[in-house]
Protein backbone atom coordinates (compact mmCIF):
# COMPACT_ATOMS: atom_id res chain seq x y z
CA UNK A 1 0.00 0.00 0.00
CA UNK A 2 1.36 3.33 -0.97
CA UNK A 3 1.93 5.87 1.62
CA UNK A 4 -1.24 8.59 1.51
CA UNK A 5 -0.50 11.85 0.39
CA UNK A 6 -0.28 14.83 2.77
CA UNK A 7 -2.09 18.46 2.76
CA UNK A 8 0.88 20.47 2.99
CA UNK A 9 4.21 20.42 1.28
CA UNK A 10 5.25 21.19 -2.24
CA UNK A 11 2.62 18.20 -3.01
CA UNK A 12 -0.09 19.30 -0.77
CA UNK A 13 -2.16 21.43 -3.48
CA UNK A 14 -2.56 18.78 -6.20
CA UNK A 15 -3.25 15.88 -3.42
CA UNK A 16 -6.13 18.33 -2.38
CA UNK A 17 -7.52 19.49 -5.66
CA UNK A 18 -9.34 16.17 -6.39
CA UNK A 19 -10.60 15.39 -2.80
CA UNK A 20 -12.30 19.00 -3.07
CA UNK A 21 -14.25 18.15 -5.94
CA UNK A 22 -15.26 15.24 -3.93
CA UNK A 23 -16.01 17.23 -0.87
CA UNK A 24 -17.84 19.44 -2.88
CA UNK A 25 -19.81 17.16 -5.22
CA UNK A 26 -20.46 15.27 -1.45
CA UNK A 27 -21.94 18.24 -0.29
CA UNK A 28 -24.17 19.30 -3.04
CA UNK A 29 -25.43 15.47 -3.56
CA UNK A 30 -26.10 15.75 0.50
CA UNK A 31 -27.76 18.82 0.24
CA UNK A 32 -30.36 17.97 -1.92
CA UNK A 33 -30.93 14.53 -0.34
CA UNK A 34 -31.66 16.47 2.77
CA UNK A 35 -34.18 19.03 0.92
CA UNK A 36 -34.90 21.78 3.27
CA UNK A 37 -33.16 22.85 6.70
CA UNK A 38 -33.01 19.72 8.54
CA UNK A 39 -32.95 16.06 7.82
CA UNK A 40 -36.46 14.83 8.49
CA UNK A 41 -37.24 11.83 10.76
CA UNK A 42 -36.06 13.32 14.00
CA UNK A 43 -32.92 11.37 16.15
CA UNK A 44 -33.48 8.05 15.13
CA UNK A 45 -34.02 8.09 11.64
CA UNK A 46 -30.69 10.32 11.72
CA UNK A 47 -28.97 8.18 13.33
CA UNK A 48 -29.94 4.68 11.24
CA UNK A 49 -29.19 6.85 8.40
CA UNK A 50 -25.45 7.95 9.67
CA UNK A 51 -24.68 4.39 10.67
CA UNK A 52 -26.09 3.13 7.33
CA UNK A 53 -23.36 5.18 6.05
CA UNK A 54 -20.46 4.65 8.36
CA UNK A 55 -20.93 0.92 8.67
CA UNK A 56 -18.04 -0.22 10.24
CA UNK A 57 -16.55 2.87 12.19
CA UNK A 58 -13.07 0.92 12.51
CA UNK A 59 -12.57 -1.08 9.92
CA UNK A 60 -9.86 -4.04 9.14
CA UNK A 61 -9.41 -2.29 5.45
CA UNK A 62 -10.16 0.93 4.09
CA UNK A 63 -12.86 2.36 2.36
CA UNK A 64 -11.55 5.01 -1.12
CA UNK A 65 -15.27 6.09 -1.38
CA UNK A 66 -15.56 7.21 2.58
CA UNK A 67 -14.36 10.57 1.76
CA UNK A 68 -17.74 11.41 -0.53
CA UNK A 69 -19.68 8.68 1.83
CA UNK A 70 -19.55 10.27 5.16
CA UNK A 71 -19.42 14.13 3.98
CA UNK A 72 -22.80 13.37 2.07
CA UNK A 73 -24.21 11.45 4.56
CA UNK A 74 -23.15 14.67 6.86
CA UNK A 75 -24.51 17.06 4.71
CA UNK A 76 -27.81 15.15 4.31
CA UNK A 77 -28.04 15.20 8.02
CA UNK A 78 -26.96 18.81 9.11
CA UNK A 79 -29.42 21.68 10.57
CA UNK A 80 -28.11 23.73 7.43
CA UNK A 81 -27.37 28.01 8.60
CA UNK A 82 -27.42 28.87 5.40
CA UNK A 83 -31.28 27.59 4.92
CA UNK A 84 -33.40 30.95 5.69
CA UNK A 85 -35.77 28.37 7.68
CA UNK A 86 -32.72 27.27 9.78
CA UNK A 87 -33.44 30.43 12.39
CA UNK A 88 -33.00 28.85 15.80
CA UNK A 89 -29.88 29.29 17.29
CA UNK A 90 -26.57 31.85 17.37
CA UNK A 91 -25.38 29.47 14.61
CA UNK A 92 -24.44 31.47 11.46
CA UNK A 93 -23.86 30.43 7.96
CA UNK A 94 -19.94 31.24 7.63
CA UNK A 95 -18.53 33.13 4.64
CA UNK A 96 -17.69 31.45 1.91
CA UNK A 97 -14.01 33.45 2.27
CA UNK A 98 -13.96 32.48 5.65
CA UNK A 99 -14.53 28.81 5.31
CA UNK A 100 -11.67 28.67 2.48
CA UNK A 101 -8.81 30.40 5.68
CA UNK A 102 -10.59 27.50 7.58
CA UNK A 103 -9.50 25.42 4.83
CA UNK A 104 -5.80 26.95 4.65
CA UNK A 105 -5.41 26.58 8.69
CA UNK A 106 -6.17 22.38 8.23
CA UNK A 107 -3.93 21.96 5.52
CA UNK A 108 -1.00 23.96 7.29
CA UNK A 109 -1.68 22.81 10.80
CA UNK A 110 0.07 25.48 12.69
CA UNK A 111 -0.27 25.31 16.61
CA UNK A 112 0.05 28.33 18.88
CA UNK A 113 1.85 27.25 21.35
CA UNK A 114 5.38 27.84 20.27
CA UNK A 115 6.79 30.52 18.08
CA UNK A 116 8.45 27.81 15.88
CA UNK A 117 5.25 25.60 15.05
CA UNK A 118 3.93 29.08 13.99
CA UNK A 119 5.74 31.79 12.69
CA UNK A 120 3.35 34.02 10.86
CA UNK A 121 0.07 32.71 13.04
CA UNK A 122 1.73 34.02 15.78
CA UNK A 123 2.35 37.41 14.48
CA UNK A 124 -0.87 37.87 12.40
CA UNK A 125 -2.66 37.17 15.96
CA UNK A 126 -0.96 39.64 17.79
CA UNK A 127 -1.85 42.54 15.06
CA UNK A 128 -5.64 41.12 14.60
CA UNK A 129 -6.25 40.75 18.22
CA UNK A 130 -4.92 44.20 19.01
CA UNK A 131 -6.95 45.49 16.37
CA UNK A 132 -10.19 44.27 17.75
CA UNK A 133 -9.28 45.06 21.43
CA UNK A 134 -9.11 48.78 20.48
CA UNK A 135 -12.11 48.63 18.34
CA UNK A 136 -14.05 47.69 21.75
CA UNK A 137 -12.07 49.85 23.76
CA UNK A 138 -10.18 48.07 25.20
CA UNK A 139 -5.70 47.05 25.33
CA UNK A 140 -5.59 43.37 24.06
CA UNK A 141 -7.41 40.12 23.40
CA UNK A 142 -6.71 36.26 23.37
CA UNK A 143 -8.54 34.60 20.99
CA UNK A 144 -10.45 31.96 22.51
CA UNK A 145 -13.17 28.76 21.24
CA UNK A 146 -16.05 30.74 22.46
CA UNK A 147 -17.97 32.44 24.83
CA UNK A 148 -17.72 29.80 27.51
CA UNK A 149 -14.14 29.89 27.24
CA UNK A 150 -14.05 33.48 27.51
CA UNK A 151 -16.08 34.08 30.72
CA UNK A 152 -14.06 31.09 32.19
CA UNK A 153 -10.92 33.26 31.58
CA UNK A 154 -12.56 36.52 32.73
CA UNK A 155 -13.56 35.02 36.00
CA UNK A 156 -9.92 32.89 36.19
CA UNK A 157 -8.25 36.93 35.83
CA UNK A 158 -10.31 38.67 38.10
CA UNK A 159 -9.02 35.64 41.00
CA UNK A 160 -5.72 35.81 40.11
CA UNK A 161 -6.03 39.68 39.99
CA UNK A 162 -7.27 39.45 43.56
CA UNK A 163 -3.85 38.10 44.85
CA UNK A 164 -4.59 36.03 48.11
CA UNK A 165 -7.98 36.88 48.04
CA UNK A 166 -8.91 35.56 44.82
CA UNK A 167 -10.12 32.18 45.98
CA UNK A 168 -12.93 34.09 47.61
CA UNK A 169 -13.71 36.45 44.76
CA UNK A 170 -18.06 36.03 44.17
CA UNK A 171 -19.74 36.15 41.18
CA UNK A 172 -22.68 38.81 40.95
CA UNK A 173 -24.74 38.22 37.27
CA UNK A 174 -28.66 38.15 36.61
CA UNK A 175 -30.99 35.39 36.25
CA UNK A 176 -30.53 35.71 32.40
CA UNK A 177 -26.47 35.76 32.59
CA UNK A 178 -25.14 32.98 30.21
CA UNK A 179 -25.09 29.56 32.50
CA UNK A 180 -21.11 29.34 31.64
CA UNK A 181 -21.06 32.07 34.44
CA UNK A 182 -22.02 30.12 36.93
CA UNK A 183 -20.17 26.97 35.60
CA UNK A 184 -17.14 28.91 35.28
CA UNK A 185 -17.22 30.12 39.06
CA UNK A 186 -17.89 26.17 39.70
CA UNK A 187 -14.79 24.99 37.91
CA UNK A 188 -12.65 27.73 39.22
CA UNK A 189 -14.32 26.74 43.26
CA UNK A 190 -14.99 29.97 43.77
CA UNK A 191 -18.38 30.57 45.89
CA UNK A 192 -21.74 30.38 44.81
CA UNK A 193 -22.98 32.68 42.63
CA UNK A 194 -25.53 35.90 43.65
CA UNK A 195 -27.94 35.44 40.72
CA UNK A 196 -30.11 38.39 40.57
CA UNK A 197 -33.61 38.81 39.28
CA UNK A 198 -34.32 40.03 35.93
CA UNK A 199 -37.73 40.45 35.27
CA UNK A 200 -37.34 42.38 32.23
CA UNK A 201 -34.92 40.23 30.94
CA UNK A 202 -31.81 41.86 31.51
CA UNK A 203 -29.46 42.99 34.92
CA UNK A 204 -31.82 45.76 36.63
CA UNK A 205 -28.98 48.75 38.23
CA UNK A 206 -31.31 48.91 41.48
CA UNK A 207 -31.09 45.42 42.15
CA UNK A 208 -27.15 45.57 41.61
CA UNK A 209 -26.62 48.52 43.48
CA UNK A 210 -28.69 47.13 46.71
CA UNK A 211 -26.34 43.79 46.48
CA UNK A 212 -23.70 46.04 46.05
CA UNK A 213 -23.44 47.24 48.94
CA UNK A 214 -24.77 44.31 51.16
CA UNK A 215 -22.23 42.01 49.69
CA UNK A 216 -18.29 42.01 51.46
CA UNK A 217 -15.57 40.75 49.96
CA UNK A 218 -13.66 40.64 46.35
CA UNK A 219 -16.85 40.64 43.74
CA UNK A 220 -16.85 40.06 39.94
CA UNK A 221 -20.31 41.99 38.34
CA UNK A 222 -21.04 40.14 34.49
CA UNK A 223 -22.85 42.00 32.51
CA UNK A 224 -24.48 40.29 29.18
CA UNK A 225 -24.58 42.50 25.96
CA UNK A 226 -27.18 39.68 23.99
CA UNK A 227 -28.88 37.67 25.79
CA UNK A 228 -28.61 34.62 24.89
CA UNK A 229 -32.73 33.98 24.76
CA UNK A 230 -33.88 37.01 23.58
CA UNK A 231 -30.87 39.04 22.50
CA UNK A 232 -31.21 41.48 25.19
CA UNK A 233 -28.39 43.90 25.98
CA UNK A 234 -27.89 45.03 30.07
CA UNK A 235 -28.24 48.98 30.83
CA UNK A 236 -24.35 49.05 30.60
CA UNK A 237 -23.72 52.96 31.50
CA UNK A 238 -25.53 52.62 34.81
CA UNK A 239 -24.05 49.26 35.43
CA UNK A 240 -20.30 50.32 35.22
CA UNK A 241 -21.37 53.27 37.05
CA UNK A 242 -22.97 51.23 40.37
CA UNK A 243 -19.30 48.97 39.75
CA UNK A 244 -16.76 52.31 39.69
CA UNK A 245 -18.72 53.45 42.76
CA UNK A 246 -18.32 50.16 44.50
CA UNK A 247 -14.63 49.78 43.00
CA UNK A 248 -15.82 46.62 41.57
CA UNK A 249 -14.66 44.66 38.91
CA UNK A 250 -17.08 44.42 35.58
CA UNK A 251 -16.54 41.82 33.03
CA UNK A 252 -19.18 41.83 29.83
CA UNK A 253 -20.49 38.98 28.15
CA UNK A 254 -20.92 40.30 25.06
CA UNK A 255 -20.26 37.47 23.11
CA UNK A 256 -23.38 37.92 20.73
CA UNK A 257 -23.70 41.28 20.74
CA UNK A 258 -19.82 42.61 20.97
CA UNK A 259 -19.75 42.62 16.44
CA UNK A 260 -21.98 45.91 16.67
CA UNK A 261 -18.69 47.67 17.85
CA UNK A 262 -17.63 47.33 14.13
CA UNK A 263 -21.15 49.36 13.34
CA UNK A 264 -21.61 52.50 12.78
CA UNK A 265 -25.37 52.42 13.07
CA UNK A 266 -25.77 50.24 16.18
CA UNK A 267 -22.12 51.28 17.87
CA UNK A 268 -24.39 53.18 20.63
CA UNK A 269 -25.81 50.15 21.71
CA UNK A 270 -22.40 49.00 23.47
CA UNK A 271 -22.02 52.26 25.18
CA UNK A 272 -20.29 51.48 28.48
CA UNK A 273 -18.61 48.53 27.03
CA UNK A 274 -15.29 49.92 27.21
CA UNK A 275 -15.69 50.64 31.24
CA UNK A 276 -15.36 46.78 31.40
CA UNK A 277 -12.12 45.07 33.01
CA UNK A 278 -13.06 42.36 30.92
CA UNK A 279 -15.24 41.48 27.44
CA UNK A 280 -16.15 38.25 26.13
CA UNK A 281 -16.68 38.51 21.93
CA UNK A 282 -17.79 35.68 19.54
CA UNK A 283 -17.17 36.21 15.61
CA UNK A 284 -18.82 32.72 15.00
CA UNK A 285 -22.33 34.59 16.01
CA UNK A 286 -22.67 38.16 14.32
CA UNK A 287 -19.14 37.71 12.12
CA UNK A 288 -20.19 34.86 10.25
CA UNK A 289 -17.00 32.79 11.01
CA UNK A 290 -16.68 29.04 10.67
CA UNK A 291 -16.82 27.63 14.32
CA UNK A 292 -14.83 28.38 16.67
CA UNK A 293 -13.85 31.82 16.26
CA UNK A 294 -13.75 33.76 19.84
CA UNK A 295 -12.17 36.72 22.11
CA UNK A 296 -11.54 37.71 25.76
CA UNK A 297 -10.55 41.20 25.40
CA UNK A 298 -8.71 42.89 28.41
CA UNK A 299 -8.63 46.62 29.75
CA UNK A 300 -4.78 45.62 30.93
CA UNK A 301 -3.02 44.06 29.19
CA UNK A 302 -0.63 42.96 32.31
CA UNK A 303 -3.33 41.27 33.22
CA UNK A 304 -2.72 37.98 31.00
CA UNK A 305 0.45 38.07 32.70
CA UNK A 306 -1.59 35.49 34.73
CA UNK A 307 -1.94 32.96 32.55
CA UNK A 308 1.67 32.25 32.06
CA UNK A 309 3.25 29.14 32.11
CA UNK A 310 7.10 27.75 31.52
CA UNK A 311 7.44 24.77 29.20
CA UNK A 312 11.13 24.62 28.54
CA UNK A 313 10.61 22.53 25.45
CA UNK A 314 8.02 25.46 24.40
CA UNK A 315 9.40 28.20 25.60
CA UNK A 316 12.93 28.14 27.32
CA UNK A 317 14.37 31.09 28.83
CA UNK A 318 17.71 31.51 26.78
CA UNK A 319 15.12 31.44 23.45
CA UNK A 320 12.77 34.00 24.80
CA UNK A 321 15.53 36.21 25.56
CA UNK A 322 16.86 35.61 22.26
CA UNK A 323 13.91 37.16 20.91
CA UNK A 324 11.56 34.14 20.37
CA UNK A 325 7.67 35.30 21.18
CA UNK A 326 6.56 33.18 24.45
CA UNK A 327 2.58 31.89 23.59
CA UNK A 328 2.24 30.07 26.57
CA UNK A 329 0.40 33.27 28.06
CA UNK A 330 -1.94 33.57 25.62
CA UNK A 331 -4.26 30.91 26.27
CA UNK A 332 -5.04 28.27 28.85
CA UNK A 333 -4.90 25.88 26.51
CA UNK A 334 -1.37 24.50 24.84
CA UNK A 335 -2.13 23.26 21.01
CA UNK A 336 -4.50 25.60 19.33
CA UNK A 337 -5.22 26.50 15.77
CA UNK A 338 -4.56 29.95 14.74
CA UNK A 339 -8.45 30.23 14.17
CA UNK A 340 -7.53 34.04 14.05
CA UNK A 341 -7.20 33.54 9.80
CA UNK A 342 -10.50 33.25 9.36
CA UNK A 343 -11.18 36.71 10.94
CA UNK A 344 -8.13 38.25 9.35
CA UNK A 345 -9.12 37.06 6.08
CA UNK A 346 -12.45 38.71 6.40
CA UNK A 347 -11.82 41.55 7.91
CA UNK A 348 -9.59 42.71 5.40
CA UNK A 349 -12.08 41.01 2.39
CA UNK A 350 -14.90 42.67 3.30
CA UNK A 351 -13.78 45.56 5.23
CA UNK A 352 -14.95 46.90 8.71
CA UNK A 353 -17.96 48.82 6.83
CA UNK A 354 -18.82 45.73 4.97
CA UNK A 355 -18.81 43.83 7.63
CA UNK A 356 -21.29 46.56 9.21
CA UNK A 357 -23.19 46.41 6.80
CA UNK A 358 -24.16 42.39 6.96
CA UNK A 359 -24.89 43.30 10.89
CA UNK A 360 -27.68 46.40 9.92
CA UNK A 361 -28.91 43.75 7.76
CA UNK A 362 -29.64 41.44 9.83
CA UNK A 363 -30.60 43.44 12.62
CA UNK A 364 -33.02 45.36 9.97
CA UNK A 365 -34.27 41.70 9.27
CA UNK A 366 -35.75 41.25 12.71
CA UNK A 367 -37.65 44.17 12.85
CA UNK A 368 -39.23 43.46 9.31
CA UNK A 369 -39.72 39.96 10.56
CA UNK A 370 -41.34 41.62 13.95
CA UNK A 371 -43.74 44.11 12.35
CA UNK A 372 -44.82 41.11 10.47
CA UNK A 373 -45.59 39.10 13.39
CA UNK A 374 -47.05 42.77 15.22
CA UNK A 375 -49.61 42.80 12.29
CA UNK A 376 -50.46 39.37 11.76
CA UNK A 377 -53.87 38.13 14.27
CA UNK A 378 -52.86 34.56 14.77
CA UNK A 379 -49.74 35.39 16.24
CA UNK A 380 -48.09 37.10 19.16
CA UNK A 381 -44.62 39.33 19.34
CA UNK A 382 -42.64 39.13 22.86
CA UNK A 383 -41.04 42.56 22.06
CA UNK A 384 -39.45 44.53 19.59
CA UNK A 385 -35.99 42.87 18.73
CA UNK A 386 -32.81 44.71 20.01
CA UNK A 387 -30.59 42.41 18.06
CA UNK A 388 -31.26 39.60 15.14
CA UNK A 389 -33.38 37.19 18.00
CA UNK A 390 -37.22 37.71 17.81
CA UNK A 391 -39.68 35.47 20.53
CA UNK A 392 -42.73 34.91 19.18
CA UNK A 393 -45.80 32.49 19.81
CA UNK A 394 -48.91 31.40 18.06
CA UNK A 395 -51.93 33.69 19.97
CA UNK A 396 -53.55 31.80 22.77
CA UNK A 397 -51.78 28.89 22.42
CA UNK A 398 -50.62 27.09 25.51
CA UNK A 399 -47.36 26.42 26.55
CA UNK A 400 -47.27 22.97 25.45
CA UNK A 401 -49.12 23.55 22.39
CA UNK A 402 -46.09 26.42 21.41
CA UNK A 403 -43.25 23.11 22.39
CA UNK A 404 -45.35 20.67 19.97
CA UNK A 405 -45.02 23.80 17.35
CA UNK A 406 -41.14 23.36 17.35
CA UNK A 407 -40.53 19.66 17.29
CA UNK A 408 -43.29 18.28 14.82
CA UNK A 409 -41.38 21.40 12.52
CA UNK A 410 -38.05 19.79 13.76
CA UNK A 411 -39.22 15.98 13.49
CA UNK A 412 -40.36 16.67 9.78
CA UNK A 413 -37.46 18.92 8.72
CA UNK A 414 -39.00 22.03 7.60
CA UNK A 415 -37.81 24.84 9.62
CA UNK A 416 -35.53 24.99 12.74
CA UNK A 417 -36.75 27.44 15.61
CA UNK A 418 -35.32 27.64 19.36
CA UNK A 419 -37.34 28.25 22.62
CA UNK A 420 -37.23 30.74 24.94
CA UNK A 421 -39.09 31.21 28.40
CA UNK A 422 -39.63 35.10 28.78
CA UNK A 423 -42.62 36.39 31.54
CA UNK A 424 -43.54 32.85 32.73
CA UNK A 425 -44.57 31.86 29.45
CA UNK A 426 -43.00 29.44 26.37
CA UNK A 427 -42.01 31.61 23.22
CA UNK A 428 -40.77 30.28 19.51
CA UNK A 429 -37.41 31.77 19.00
CA UNK A 430 -36.48 33.12 15.25
CA UNK A 431 -32.27 34.21 15.48
CA UNK A 432 -31.93 35.53 11.51
CA UNK A 433 -28.44 35.66 11.05
CA UNK A 434 -28.61 34.76 7.53
CA UNK A 435 -28.09 37.96 5.38
CA UNK A 436 -29.76 36.06 2.33
CA UNK A 437 -32.91 35.54 3.97
CA UNK A 438 -35.57 37.67 2.49
CA UNK A 439 -39.31 38.75 2.94
CA UNK A 440 -40.60 35.54 1.22
CA UNK A 441 -38.66 33.22 3.25
CA UNK A 442 -40.18 35.13 6.71
CA UNK A 443 -43.39 34.98 5.60
CA UNK A 444 -42.97 31.21 5.02
CA UNK A 445 -41.83 30.34 8.89
CA UNK A 446 -44.87 32.61 10.02
CA UNK A 447 -47.08 30.32 8.07
CA UNK A 448 -45.43 27.41 9.45
CA UNK A 449 -45.40 28.50 12.99
CA UNK A 450 -48.84 29.25 12.38
CA UNK A 451 -50.44 26.60 10.36
CA UNK A 452 -48.60 23.77 12.44
CA UNK A 453 -50.24 24.71 15.87
CA UNK A 454 -51.99 22.15 17.80
CA UNK A 455 -55.74 22.57 17.75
Amino acid sequence: MSTPPLASGPHGPDALRPLLDTVLGALTTGAAARGGPLPAGGPDAVAARVTDALGDALPEHGDPDALRALVHALAAGAADPADPLCAAHLHCPPLAVATAADLALSALNPSLDSWDQAPAASALEARVTGALAARLGLADAVVTTGGTEANQLALLLAREAHGAHGAHVRLVCSAAAHHSLPRAAWLLGLPDPVVLPAPNGTLDPAALDAALTELTGPLLVAATAGTTDAGLIDPLPEIAARCAAHRVRLHIDAAYGGALALSDRHRALLTGLDAAHTVALDLHKLGWQPVATGFLAVADATELDALHQRADYLNAGDDTEAGLPDLLGRSTRTTRRPDILKAAVTLRTLGRTGLADLIDQVLTLAQDFADRIEAHPGLELYDRPTLATVLFRPAHASDDAVAAVRRTLLHEGRAVLGRARADGRLWLKATLLNPHTGPDDLAHLLKLAEGNTPA
